[in-house]
């Protein structure tokens, strides 16, 4: 991940990935961070069981998340 953010930046990040509303491209434009970049910031500030919990809801979304998340 090239871009430096600060915990204001972290926690806006996890609240957008969070939100089923708010897609992985709205994201990328706003911090510039790919979607595997939005996952390793997930995995790193979310106990074990929410992350698990949110990947298989982004999962569960399957082809549809590109265009609804």
């Amino acid at each position: 991940m090239k871009v430096k953010l600060n915990t204001a930046d972290i926690s806006e990040i996890i609240e957008m990935a969070l939100s089923d509303h708010i897609s992985f491209s709205d994201i990328k434009v706003q911090y510039g961070m790919a979607e595997k970049d939005i996952v390793l910031v997930m995995r790193q500030n979310l106990k074990r069981s929410s992350y698990r919990a949110w990947r298989k809801r982004v999962a569960t979304f399957g082809a549809r998340r590109q265009h609804y998340k």
